[in-house]
């Protein structure tokens, strides 16, 4: 959902999945992960129009959600859209 900052920012959050077949030590390795993250101005528009499940690839950059909170949270900087299922998904909007 959608929601403003006081200072009439749109701000959108998620949480984002990643599915992935990578090569460690020589061993192929299936990394499933799932991440919060949240836009703000634009890409937090973009983020709003995507459906749950839409493919994107997203960057920005890694940060503590609070300073009470250590948990991670991907601050979205850029969104793409993707086809196929090699990459991230919305698995869930915030509320």
């Amino acid at each position: 959902m959608l929601r403003y900052t006081p200072a009439g920012i749109p701000v959108s959050e998620a949480r984002l999945q990643h599915r992935s077949a990578l090569t460690e030590n020589g061993s192929v390795r299936q990394v499933e992960v799932e991440v919060a993250v949240v836009a703000l101005g634009d890409a937090a528009r973009w983020l709003e129009a995507a459906g749950v499940g839409t493919f994107i690839q997203v960057s920005g950059f890694l940060a503590a959600r609070s300073q009470r909170s250590k948990n991670p949270v991907i601050h979205i900087n850029t969104i793409e859209y993707l086809e196929g299922n090699e990459n991230g998904s919305i698995l869930q909007k915030e509320d």
